[in-house]
């Protein structure tokens, strides 16, 4: 679709400190070339000086504010897919200043070039911020267990491993008959554990406040054994619409679990899942499909298809099983959040 809503176009290269900023013409021409600093009142005076004109920019980490905040001064905001605007990566003298105006330049000539994505609103950033948070704590949690093991059986000590969120009370527990040095040199780092795993605690309870009175629809999507309230709430956060997918299959693209494709004359090869999108969201649902065709799944359609591609054999075909049911899986959220039905695991997954 061909730019015909303002008559200037201003490509934005976005960065922490300072924009490049290239204003476009009707013609197409360079009206401006400038950087701005990364200030709302830049931003302001920038809007002022080319009211209603296309602002067009980068995902990226200052984007979802950005975009937002030149909504409300009243411009139509084109975010673009950085994955998919190769001409930009390909270009032999790539600088800020061209990358603002290649931005600029696709926008006028083809929207859809872009691929635009579209940010949520500013309440669910915050939502979906403290299930980020989560996550990192539980990394941080995990890489001191991890340090610490490592420096026991260095010393000849060896752990069972029990629950992360118990690790500290058991190496306590472990350690306090036999090895009273070895735990008083330890301790510092089972305190920190003791503190990660308090504020691991509280965001989960905040988390499951959150989906029960903000997003009551993630109760059709925990139906599903192996989604919990975790899974579900970072789905609907980050689809954000269920119905902003022309076919909800499609849903296992935007999410990356869908292969890459190069196909050319009669060849057609074979490539691994593009993992676009949101990689957490994607570890997510690959954590619950291996939840299914593990020992602990109940039966159900979903598991019975995911065993019978595992048995295909060959050195990947379990890895492919998984991928395979968490795309099923994405594509079965997406259709229980729109339909608002009851989750009957007998069914057939298209």
């Amino acid at each position: 679709m061909k730019n015909t809503s303002s008559t200037r176009t201003v490509g934005l290269d976005l960065g922490d400190r300072k924009h490049s900023v290239c204003v476009l013409d009707s013609k197409g021409e360079v009206l401006k070339e400038e950087a701005i600093t990364n200030t709302r009142p830049s931003l302001t005076a920038l809007s002022k000086r080319h009211p209603g004109a296309l602002m067009v920019m980068e995902v990226g980490m200052q984007s979802p504010w950005i975009s937002r905040f030149l909504s409300d001064l009243g411009h139509r905001v084109l975010v673009a897919n950085p994955r998919k605007v190769r001409a930009i990566y390909q270009n032999d003298r790539k600088s800020d200043r061209k990358d603002a105006e290649m931005l600029a330049r696709i926008a006028r000539t083809d929207e859809k070039l872009l691929h635009p994505v579209e940010h949520g609103t500013e309440d669910m950033q915050l939502d979906l911020l403290q299930i980020k948070l989560r996550d990192n704590l539980v990394r941080q949690r995990v890489d001191i267990i991890s340090s610490v093991r490592f420096t026991l059986k260095s010393l000849g000590i060896r752990l069972n491993s029990p629950n992360t969120a118990c690790f500290a009370r058991y190496a306590r527990k472990a350690l306090r008959a036999e090895n009273p040095t070895v735990l008083a040199l330890i301790e510092p780092s089972l305190v920190v554990l003791d503190s990660l795993t308090l504020q691991i605690r509280e965001f989960e309870k905040s988390i499951e406040t959150t989906a029960s009175e903000k997003y009551p629809e993630t109760e059709y999507l925990t139906q599903i054994a192996g989604v919990g309230t975790l899974t579900s709430l970072t789905f609907v956060l980050t689809i954000g619409d269920p119905t902003r997918f022309r076919r909800r299959r499609d849903v296992a693209a935007y999410l990356g679990l869908v292969p890459k494709r190069d196909q050319s004359g009669d060849t057609d090869k074979q490539l691994r899942i593009s993992k676009a999108g949101d990689s957490y969201m994607r570890r997510l649902l690959v954590n619950a499909a291996q939840y299914i065709l593990g020992p602990f799944g109940p039966d159900c359609a979903l598991k019975r298809q995911g065993l019978k591609l595992a048995e295909r054999g060959g050195g990947r075909a379990k890895k492919k099983a998984v991928i395979a049911i968490a795309r099923k899986l994405a594509v079965l959220m997406l259709a229980l959040w729109y339909d608002e039905e009851l989750y009957e695991p007998e069914r057939g997954i298209a």
